[in-house]
């Protein structure tokens, strides 16, 4: 069983490795908008994770999401061999790709933020123009007054 530390620094390190491949030796139209966000690699140092995100054509425009799932699918076996050569780790992980889905919940959080200071908003305007249900004090001064009564 591998230390955590050795694990992280091997994730970290297949990351660049995975990255860079895709930039330069994988030549692979579909992946020209791939982005390796993260890598996980198990105890044993024998499976790794990498989780990647799919920018659209423009702002405006859907990832193709399932092109470059085919794509990577389809280069692992050349990742893989240059993953296990540029680390000399004895036995080279498997790699999994998988879909990151930060930046969805990311964009998910600000609308409901956005939601709830318009609510909060809303509550201040009403809230500025209020007046009390009851009378101005609720709390009577005095008291000693009313019970000798």
């Amino acid at each position: 069983m591998a230390d955590q530390a050795r694990a992280r620094k091997l994730a970290k390190r297949i990351s660049q490795i995975v990255a860079s491949a895709l930039e330069h030796e994988v030549k692979d139209p579909r992946l020209a908008r791939v982005t390796i966000t993260d890598t996980k690699v198990t105890g044993d140092l024998h499976d790794a994770t990498v989780y990647y995100t799919v920018l659209g054509e423009k702002l405006d425009s859907e990832p193709d999401l399932a092109g470059a799932a085919a794509a990577l699918e389809k280069a692992k076996g050349v990742l893989r061999t240059m993953v296990g050569q540029q680390t000399g780790v004895r036995f080279t992980p498997t790699l999994s790709f998988v879909t990151d889905t930060v930046p969805d919940a990311a964009r998910h959080m600000d609308e409901l933020l956005a939601r709830a200071r318009e609510a909060d908003a809303e509550v201040a305007r009403l809230a500025s123009g209020a007046e009390p249900a009851g009378e101005a004090d609720p709390y009577k001064a005095p008291r000693e007054a009313e019970e000798a009564d």
